[in-house]
């Protein structure tokens, strides 16, 4: 079969039973209760993989134009369920996702790498450092935190503790391998929260604060990464040493990874006119996206940021850095373009249906009863949205379920607009150290046996604290001293 039957049966069975089974609270709608037993099928469908996530969106758009759920016109049915693929935000990280495709086709994304490790690599505290450094310098071009982690950066990880004799193979892990791995791996969550460029579902968050808050907060690409800029770093820094204290490598100085970086800068020799292409195109998107020129010169030199995304990928094309073909063959951001206007169009309906909120009433009632002000309800919030990841395999589905609602309560309850959506934005990038399958990379790199499923979840529920900790403790003042509360 195309399909997993079991796990299909199950999103099937739970649709139908919210749809006819359950009754439609008082002050629902039957269309958003009936967009809500869509929802949630699709989210169970996507968690247990029933098919892959592109196609899934396929079939939930088909089914809210043809059970009319968003409009009694056949006409007007499919234009709803079409109506997000004209959203700026979905290009934004469809089309960074071919750009990130020149990191890997050019090599510089393992130039960059390397280069650090030359320089840092005499310990094997350097080398993880090296790793997060490069990881954080193409964090901002590379939307898909799976071909960060998993693409760009765990082979040459691999490829450092194979030069160590540090294998799973050989039962030698421990030498140097399971330390890099956890470091390669806890960096992909740090990274991907501080630049909305750096993970697909951060597109997302934005553009349901922007609807939450009837557009008065809008998070743009610079203020999203200064504001997270300050913590995301201070969690970098920590992140090794703490991952170094819970599980020390063997071997802990690596004088030989200066020079296996050498070598392998070497034969990748000068950098190459693509690379400078690459390297330039990076440089431009970089100072469009933090609105530079509109600093410099004026409002009128303003650009949006899809159109700066558009403007990297024209440039590749010209150059030849890029082929149409490439293009073509990047599933990743073709799939992505599809699944994402599916989730957004759903999650957008549901809020303009009133079902969002028609539950956040709810819990802001439910939490009203226990007295607390806005801070302990913003606390406990924060901890459930973050914790209830154990049972998400995604984290697109996470936050498309789940933010709009937490965050409408968050509001209700008197919490400031941007604070609470810098904190969520936050947890929603943090939840990716719990599990082995708490986002993408995580398979990729858990997968390559460095690290034992009881020491993954171990050291993914501790980072979880500590990231958690100093994100929204220096946040707290980082924020403070940007006004944002």
């Amino acid at each position: 079969m195309p399909f997993k039957p079991i796990q299909a049966a199950i999103a099937i069975v739970v649709g139908l039973i919210i749809w006819f089974v359950i009754p439609v609270p008082t002050g629902v709608t039957a269309d958003a209760w009936h967009m809500l037993a869509l929802f949630i099928a699709t989210i169970v469908a996507i968690i247990g993989k029933v098919l892959p996530i592109g196609a899934i969106a396929v079939i939930a758009v088909t089914l809210v134009a043809l059970t009319g759920v968003t409009s009694d016109s056949p006409k007007q049915a499919i234009n709803d369920a079409l109506s997000s693929y004209s959203s700026p935000l979905i290009w934004l990280i469809g089309i960074a996702v071919m750009i990130s495709r020149g990191l890997i086709k050019t090599g510089l994304g393992r130039r960059i790498a390397y280069y650090f490790i030359s320089i840092f690599g005499k310990k094997t505290i350097g080398v993880a450092y090296s790793l997060t450094a490069a990881e954080l310098m193409i964090a901002p071009i590379t939307p898909s935190n799976t071909a960060r982690g998993g693409g760009i950066i765990h082979p040459i990880m691999k490829s450092i503790a194979q030069s160590f004799h540090s294998t799973p193979e050989e039962g030698t892990q421990n030498k140097i391998g399971r330390y890099l791995a956890m470091v390669n791996y806890h960096a992909n969550p740090i990274t991907s929260g501080m630049f909305i460029t750096a993970t697909a579902p951060n597109p997302l968050v934005v553009d349901l604060v922007n609807k939450a808050t009837d557009g008065n907060i809008q998070l743009s690409w610079t203020t999203w990464a200064v504001a997270m800029f300050v913590p995301g770093i201070l969690c970098l820094v920590v992140m090794p040493l703490v991952i170094y204290l819970i599980y020390p490598p063997d071997v802990k100085v690596t004088p030989d990874a200066k020079g296996f970086a050498k070598d392998n800068l070497a034969d990748m020799g000068s950098i190459s006119r693509q690379e400078k292409i690459m390297l330039g195109v990076f440089g431009l998107m970089l100072l469009l996206w933090a609105n530079i020129p509109a600093l410099l010169l004026g409002e009128q030199y303003s650009v949006d940021a899809t159109t700066t995304a558009f403007i990297g990928l024209t440039t590749l094309i010209l150059t030849g850095v890029l082929t149409w073909e490439d293009i073509l063959k990047e599933k990743s951001a073709w799939d992505t373009i599809i699944w994402f206007g599916a989730l957004i169009m759903m999650a957008a309906y549901l809020n303009e249906l009133g079902l969002i909120r028609w539950f956040s009433d709810n819990i802001e009632a439910m939490i009203g009863t226990t007295g607390l002000g806005w801070v302990g309800a913003v606390a406990i919030l924060t901890l459930v949205y973050l914790y209830i990841h154990y049972f998400f395999a995604s984290t697109t589905a996470h936050i498309t379920a789940l933010f709009a609602a937490f965050y409408v309560v968050g509001l209700s309850l008197g919490a400031p607009p941007m604070l609470y959506a810098l904190i969520l934005a936050a947890a929603g990038n943090i939840m990716m150290t719990l599990t082995h399958y708490a986002t993408g990379t995580a398979p990729v790199i858990f997968n390559s046996g460095y690290v034992t499923l009881k020491e993954w979840w171990g050291i993914g529920a501790i980072m979880s604290v500590v990231n958690l900790v100093i994100w929204i403790g220096a946040g707290m003042i980082w924020w403070k001293v940007l006004g944002y509360y």
